[in-house]
């Protein structure tokens, strides 16, 4: 059984090299390589001893992911990476102007089951290790040009219900002696998974925080969002009192706009109720088609809808998100490898 090294901590480096008879301080050379540096070989690795690159070879894997294919529309670009046991992921690159935005999947499917979501559909079928997270981002750190400024945790999966290797590889991207995103660079979205999003905040983990709320009432978000029956809008806004109370930077809403779902001036007015004085970001994301019962409003109802937040929302901050990638089915929601 080989170690999958892409993804160790240095602590767990430490371990493994000192376990089998290396320098201690051999960990630290092999962290530098595999994430300041991001090389895919061992061989690579020059100040290694000639003895710890051949352990390595024979027992480590050093790459956990491969590219099975790439669709680029204007300034976006799609990944479908496979990995060791033969699944498969989406991992999405989107530029405007000089910012590089990378949208990781932390999951195999989802089990989350929102209605509005193409990743839902597929199902969940496995979490991904750190090493698979972070590989989607030193892939596309290396193979494009534009660096990247940005990191999101919103493509396949909850990654609160992957909890441990999401944040084991955001601490990886966030060390200054990884690959050194600033925190403040790094956002981890979630459906509403409440003992993790404690946790997140226990932990004092400084990344920025989304929450997918998609609907201004309960009745409403129990039918796109069955979580809600678990964890209901109420508890999440409480929670997100506490989140801002803790954190340099204000929790973020995010409102999937759906025709006749959750898009009239009523709907509006209830978000802004609810949304009063919590101090948090409000992003409105105009539904992308996956092929299902649910459209896009007309530019009519989204002005509208838009309007009347303008019009009555206090205590928050309002922004409108149109999905880069639709026509690849890179966008918000579109997510899934069901026809590969």
């Amino acid at each position: 059984m080989k170690y999958i090294i892409k993804g160790m901590q240095i602590e767990e480096l430490e371990k493994l090299i000192t376990d089998n008879g290396f320098s201690k301080f051999r960990a630290s050379q092999i962290y530098n390589w595999l994430y300041k540096n991001c090389v895919n070989k061992i061989d690579m690795m020059e100040n290694l001893s000639s003895d710890l690159r051949q352990f390595l070879k024979e027992n480590s894997i050093i790459n956990t992911l491969e590219l099975s294919k790439k669709v680029v529309f204007d300034n976006t670009t799609k990944f479908l990476f496979k990995t060791k046991d033969n699944q498969f992921i989406e991992t999405v690159s989107m530029i405007e102007n000089d910012k590089h935005t990378i949208c990781l999947s932390s999951q195999v499917g989802c089990s989350v089951d929102c209605d509005f979501c193409a990743t839902g559909k597929m199902g969940f079928k496995s979490s991904l290790s750190a090493g698979e997270i972070l590989d989607q981002l030193i892939y596309i750190k290396k193979n494009m040009k534009q660096p990247i400024t940005n990191i999101v945790f919103m493509g396949m999966g909850e990654p609160f219900l992957n909890y441990k290797n999401v944040i084991k590889s955001a601490d990886i991207m966030n060390d200054s002696l990884g690959l050194n995103f600033g925190s403040n660079r790094i956002t981890i979205s979630t459906a509403g998974i409440l003992p993790k999003i404690n946790q997140f905040i226990n932990d004092r983990k400084k990344y920025n925080l989304a929450i997918s709320l998609n609907a201004s009432n309960d009745k409403v978000r129990d039918k796109i969002m069955p979580i809600n029956k678990k964890w209901p809008i109420t508890d999440l806004v409480k929670v997100s009192k506490v989140y801002n109370k803790n954190k340099r930077s204000r929790i973020t809403f995010e409102y999937v706009l759906i025709d006749s779902v959750n898009d009239s001036t009523n709907d509006a007015i209830q978000l802004c109720n609810l949304l009063k004085n919590t101090q948090c970001k409000l992003n409105i994301i105009p539904f992308n088609y996956i092929g299902n019962q649910y459209k896009r409003p007309s530019s009519i109802k989204i002005e509208k809808f838009i309007n009347t937040i303008h019009q009555n929302h206090k205590g928050f901050t309002i922004l409108v998100r149109w999905s880069k990638g639709t026509d690849i089915n890179a966008g918000c929601g579109q997510l899934s490898t069901g026809e590969t």
